[in-house]
């Protein structure tokens, strides 16, 4: 069956998600992020599209993007194509990196632009990597406060900040306190320093000991009995669940669970 049309948004803005095959890694390691975000610039900067909000996680990426002509589609499609050849040179690897298809949803009002907003910015508070959005390096959060944040010229920040006020400085103020009261409500009771499930970070350093001489990304191309056998040993790490060794290693749930 062939797929539906992309639904246009009458804003030209669109929250867009982009994740790894099977939900692996498409970053390892501080190198990848630059690369990663400089390849997005580059095609942002030739489609003449601009990112109004970003925040790259390990195994996936958040966009907000605002289009003057359907642009989205082509940019994701040269990002794609261009970061898994590196990934795929770098780290010796072949095939698929990304899903087939990003996953898009157009954002028409004000108020749920904000919302967007707000939910991309706390992702890693809610994965457990910090506590506050700003204190996350690989996403636009800290700009909106005045923070320098790599690449500087990838944001067009305004865009947002004039939703709060027309002065910048109070503009910033506001849009801090719109976090706060969302960390307070929603992320402190539900992710609390009790959580005894491994974070994504301490998940890979697990990984790492248990399979010791391979690259993270080199484990699901091993032999089907060498590969079965460090997949059993990452089994018995404790707090690590089976779809988060799956997402970390790249695999299936079902090649975790069968091992």
């Amino acid at each position: 069956m062939p797929r539906r049309p992309r639904k246009k948004s009458k804003s030209g803005i669109y929250h867009v998600i982009l994740r790894g095959a099977n939900r692996q890694e498409i970053c390892h390691k501080q190198e990848d992020r630059f690369r990663f975000l400089d390849t997005l610039k580059r095609y942002i900067h030739e489609t003449d599209t601009q990112v109004v909000v970003w925040c790259l996680m390990d195994n996936h990426v958040h966009f907000l993007l605002k289009e003057k002509i359907p642009q989205v589609s082509e940019v994701m499609k040269r990002l794609g194509i261009s970061y898994a050849s590196y990934y795929n040179w770098t780290y010796g690897t072949n095939g698929h990196l990304f899903q087939d298809r990003f996953k898009s949803e157009e954002v028409e009002t004000d108020g749920y632009l904000l919302t967007v907003v707000r939910y991309i910015h706390m992702n890693p508070v809610k994965s457990g990597l910090i506590l506050k959005p700003e204190d996350y390096r690989w996403s636009s959060c800290g700009s909106f406060y005045g923070k320098v944040v790599y690449p500087p010229d990838l944001l067009s920040s305004w865009f947002i900040l004039s939703l709060f006020s027309k002065d910048e400085k109070e503009a910033r103020k506001r849009m801090k306190d719109f976090h706060s009261r969302q960390c307070e409500e929603e992320c402190l009771s539900a992710w609390g320093r009790n959580r005894r499930r491994l974070t994504d970070e301490e998940a890979r350093r697990e990984i790492i000991a248990v399979h010791g001489s391979y690259a993270i990304p080199q484990v699901k191309s091993l032999p089907g009995k060498e590969r079965d056998m460090i997949l059993r040993k990452v089994k018995e790490i404790e707090g690590l669940s089976q779809r988060q060794a799956a997402r970390v290693l790249g695999v299936s749930v079902y090649l975790v669970n069968r091992s």
